[in-house]
């Protein structure tokens, strides 16, 4: 079902497979946007109570917070569709623990992010998985979710600049951030593609500009490489012709481009246009996207790119999980485990927290991802959620790989995919570590 944009600003839903599969309707892209169920005002919210479920047992609030339409809207209901499964799960086995969850569409717009955040702390949600822009995350972390002490968990943000916020705390995230991400593009840059000179179009918000920094500070500082242009564009604009000009003006052996599909896709149709195709071009994260071949009418032979990567224990539970619910090849697809392991993530700690509260969320979170305890994977996942509701220690390891949070919520470590595009889409190539 493809909801209208009204729709989509506010919806509650207790998820089982029925409600799931009415709510994805014939075309199995949209998936959750939300669906009627029980307790539409989000519980007992943040308040610490406890939640009671209407068959006795708890019930965990757990808010959604995603762009699914704006710059995201090719990659956002995928994302979406990929948290979704853990409460799908948990409530399809009629466990002792429920999850209610609300989903806010941030619209890939700060302002709208920042309403949708509000709707959510007011409907008592003490914990939220998103939101996916960075610069989407830092405002609704800013300022809402951090004075109202509501856990946030990112499957996508990448800035920096969630390392150092003040945020007492209550911001992580399950991808890796811009630092390593550009230090991988730009040993690619340098060893892949024997590059020493390469400049950079960035989509002008924190992830571009934050992106587009670490890349420029990584090849020159650690494979003594010249960046000859750095140059930001605004989205979805009709051309991009004189930014093309300006960043390859220098002709640079090649250049990086960071930004969404809704961008990207007229980057490229004037790239083809005016340049030499032949040339290598790289993307990042943000532009791993399968259409986009064809949305552009050129195969992108010459452009590859890398993505966080996920290979983690239960990944072929997940896979056969999104397949299933989705009718939907999750190969491919960025940031869906990461989303994944965010709602896992956040579940199993409101569990062991044993209530609805944010500062009790964010003090289990550590303890449920860090070694030590029964092994959790999305092969066991309402066990370990029914393991830590009984005060036992669990460890969570994510269907992306391992889930540690250091001492900024960022991950302790990464990896990453090497993908290629062609007439068929994308192909993952390679794991490629930070140097």
């Amino acid at each position: 079902m493809v909801y209208s944009e009204q729709q989509q600003v506010s919806m509650t839903s207790r998820l089982d497979r029925r409600d799931l599969i009415k709510g994805i309707g014939a075309a199995g892209i949209v998936g959750l946007a939300g669906c009627s169920g029980d307790g539409g005002d989000g519980g007992d919210g943040g308040d610490g109570g406890s939640g009671d479920g209407g068959d006795g047992g708890r019930t965990i609030n757990m808010g959604m917070l995603m762009g699914v339409t704006g710059g995201l809207e090719q990659l956002g209901p995928p994302i979406r569709d990929a948290a979704s499964l853990v409460p799908q799960q948990i409530n399809d086995a009629d466990a002792a623990v429920s999850v209610e969850t609300q989903f806010e569409d941030t619209g890939t717009d700060p302002t709208q992010g920042v309403s949708g955040a509000e709707a959510l702390v007011n409907a008592g949600y003490p914990m939220v998985v998103g939101a996916l822009s960075s610069a989407v995350t830092l405002q609704t972390a800013q300022n809402v979710c951090i004075p109202n002490e509501v856990v946030q968990v990112s499957p996508a943000s990448t800035t920096p600049d969630l390392t150092d916020l003040d945020d007492n705390d209550f911001v992580f995230r399950t991808t890796p951030g811009d630092a390593q991400q550009g230090a991988v593009l730009a040993r690619i840059a340098s060893e892949r593609l024997d590059a020493s000179s390469a400049s950079v179009l960035y989509l002008n918000n924190a992830y571009g500009s934050g992106l587009a920094d670490g890349f420029a500070e990584a090849f020159e500082n650690q494979f003594d490489g010249t960046v000859p242009a750095q140059v930001s564009f605004e989205a979805e604009r009709s051309s991009y012709t004189s930014q093309l000009d300006s960043v390859l003006a220098d002709d640079p052996d090649t250049f990086l481009v960071v930004g969404y599909p809704a961008s990207g896709v007229q980057i490229f149709r004037d790239f083809y246009a005016n340049y030499d195709g032949d040339m290598p071009v790289l993307v990042a994260d943000g532009l791993q996207d399968s259409a986009l071949p064809g949305d552009v009418g050129q195969d992108m032979s010459n452009v590859s790119g890398t993505a966080p990567s996920g290979q983690g224990p239960g990944l072929e539970t997940f896979n056969s999980l999104y397949s299933e619910a989705f009718d939907a090849d999750p190969a491919g697809q960025p940031f869906i485990k990461q989303a994944y392991d965010a709602a896992a993530a956040l579940v199993l700690a409101n569990a062991a927290a044993g209530e609805n509260a944010g500062t009790a969320v964010r003090d289990s979170l550590r303890p449920v991802t860090s070694s030590g305890g029964t092994e959790v994977t999305a092969d066991n996942l309402v066990e370990g959620v029914e393991m830590a509701a009984n005060g036992e220690e669990v460890n969570y390891q994510g269907v992306s790989g391992n889930i540690e949070f250091d001492e900024n919520g960022d991950l302790a470590s990464a990896s990453y995919d090497y993908f290629e595009f062609s007439s068929d889409g994308l192909e993952v190539v390679d794991s490629v570590t930070p140097p």
